[in-house]
């Protein structure tokens, strides 16, 4: 057998990052539930301050429950039901013998019931205030629609929601995209591409064209410039690739992932020589 290779002890602060180090559940509960308190005090009604919050009414209510300041005899009944049970029952379990006892949903008993965890927020939210899985969970309904209608709705929905996720060029070179806003805060039709530090602006108009370009969804184009002759068409085909719009051949595919792989290798290849270097110095 070979030498055993000794346990590097990690450094403070070490492990995997988290992936949205900006998302604070809790910091986005307290500034919803604020601003629902501050409307409701105003004397606005729970439809009034769900469009103003951009939330549902029934959203808003759970909030000023969870506040402490919105009342009414269901409520009581449901909280007090619910507490009851709940000294002897796990919170699922008791969420379902309150809706059996008082003869509610279980939806029902959860509206009257404080906010747990972070509130949860529309799909029109920003990427800021939603979890990594919620925003997984946008990205795959966003291409199921564009899938079923490539259109340019769907399609800019898409490209939103992928802003700042890593594609690959067809010769697998790694790039990925933002999206600025004007000075009226709305989006700019324009694509920054951001190559090893470096950013190139690219069309709307050709991301279009290019759209407008595919024979049938899924169906394997060969090269960029099937979709057509346009500056950043290599940009395009590895968005429209990771999208579903279109297939590579199986030649794009195996250039794709050994740069991956060889990133991996390398990463391994590192870390064992340092091992060995720690092995050397004892």
């Amino acid at each position: 057998m070979g030498e055993k290779i000794p346990y590097k002890a990690r450094n403070p602060g070490g492990g995997r990052k988290k992936l949205k180090p900006e998302y604070n559940a809790g910091k986005n509960l307290k500034e919803q539930m604020d601003a629902a308190v501050i409307l409701y005090k105003d004397g606005m009604t729970l439809q009034s301050i769900a469009d103003a919050l951009n939330l549902n009414p029934i959203k808003v209510r759970k909030l000023l429950i969870t506040a402490g300041i919105y009342e009414s005899d269901i409520a009581k009944m449901v909280q007090r039901t619910f507490n009851n049970y709940k000294e002897s029952q796990s919170y699922k379990d008791a969420v379902l013998s309150t809706a059996s006892a008082l003869k509610l949903s279980k939806a029902s008993v959860t509206s009257y019931l404080p906010y747990q965890k972070g509130v949860y927020f529309p799909s029109t939210a920003d990427k800021e205030k939603i979890s990594v899985g919620a925003e997984r969970q946008r990205r795959y309904r966003a291409i199921r629609k564009l899938r079923s209608e490539p259109t340019e709705e769907h399609l800019w929905e898409t490209v939103l929601l992928y802003c700042g996720v890593q594609f690959k060029t067809y010769s697998g070179l790694p790039f990925t995209y933002e999206i600025r806003k004007g000075r009226s805060g709305e989006y700019t039709k324009e694509l920054w591409i951001d190559r090893r530090g470096k950013s190139k602006s690219l069309a709307w108009s050709s991301v279009l064209l290019a759209l407008g370009n595919i024979k049938k969804v899924g169906e394997v184009v060969e090269r960029p410039k099937a979709l057509s002759d346009i500056r950043g068409v290599t940009y395009i085909y590895g968005m429209f690739y990771r999208f579903g719009l279109i297939d590579v051949p199986k030649e794009v595919k195996e250039k794709k992932n050994d740069r991956g792989n060889k990133k991996q290798k390398k990463g391994r290849e590192d870390m064992l020589e340092e091992n060995i270097k720690f092995f050397r110095r004892l």
